[in-house]
């Protein structure tokens, strides 16, 4: 089966499934008063839309961080990875904030019961940024409690925090806002810039454009060292590191660069295989 016939495929299964079920299983989620093991806050769920549970498989494999794209259709902000997978019935609303607000809810103002550190929702706008965004903007601001606020230089942290990426042009509205609900997903442009953590505080950058190595044989020492110097760079500036494009298929290449990774500390480790990563954090339960 063709990959776009096979994501199609799971796709409706997830909306049947999630249309039939979805208040029993949300609240079943968010009443389980024991998870077993703490959040696994360096995983980042890539393109979690494509999974049969949107963001209910990222918190079963315990991430602490998913990402949806999001298209601007009228006022609706739809859920898809290009314009032709695009669903009215899978909006940012019904596959994500609804149900972290559900979540939220029954577990008194967090979305892991007992876990105060909020859930990164990773944005990522794929129609014109800056028109998105204020519709972005107008429907975060639906769940006051929800997501973690700028206030005239303040900070307030919230369950959620939404990170803006995608669609650069994003970014000037975002900067004229004086109170929001959401913040800015940078490049490795941004680092040493004036702008701050409480507007930046995310670098994201494409792996394969800054380095050569992809897991097999050692790692290039100018290339570790480069790494070492982006995540001191950014952490020095209260900011956290991300990147995407690395090496996702299963075997010792991924796990030795994951592996690099940690060591160098990065924040948030990328990938659409769920199981593999979890099963890789805890093996490395320092991370």
């Amino acid at each position: 089966m063709a990959l776009s016939t096979r994501r199609r495929a799971l796709t409706a299964l997830g909306a049947a499934l999630a249309g039939a079920v979805f208040l029993p299983a949300s609240q079943a989620w968010a009443g389980n008063p024991h998870r077993p093991r703490r959040p696994l806050w360096n995983a980042h769920a890539h393109n979690d839309y494509e999974h049969p549970r949107p963001l209910f498989d990222a918190l079963d494999h315990r991430f602490g961080s998913v990402e949806a794209d999001i298209f601007l259709v009228g006022d609706q902000l739809l859920i898809g990875h290009d314009s032709s997978e695009l669903d009215p019935t899978r909006t940012l609303e019904s596959l994500y904030l609804d149900p972290l607000a559900a979540i939220v809810k029954a577990n008194h103002a967090s979305v892991y019961r007992g876990w105060r550190r909020p859930l990164q929702l990773l944005v990522d706008i794929k129609t014109e940024g800056s028109s998105t965004y204020l519709e972005l903007d107008r429907h975060l601001r639906r769940y006051p409690y929800l997501f973690t606020r700028y206030d005239h230089g303040r900070i307030h942290r919230g369950p959620v925090t939404a990170v803006i990426s995608g669609d650069r042009a994003a970014r000037v509205p975002m900067e004229a806002q004086q109170e929001r609900r959401a913040f800015y997903d940078g490049r490795l442009t941004d680092l040493g810039t004036a702008a701050p953590a409480s507007f930046i505080p995310l670098i994201s950058e494409d792996w394969t454009q800054n380095f050569t190595w992809s897991g097999a044989g050692t790692f290039p020492a100018a290339e570790r060292q480069k790494l070492l110097g982006i995540t001191a760079a950014a952490h020095a500036h209260g900011q956290q590191v991300r990147f995407w494009a690395t090496p996702d298929a299963a075997g010792p290449d991924r796990d030795a660069l994951w592996t690099e990774l940690l060591a160098a500390g990065v924040d948030y480790l990328n990938t659409d295989d769920l199981a593999g990563l979890e099963a890789f954090l805890d093996a490395h339960p320092s991370a």
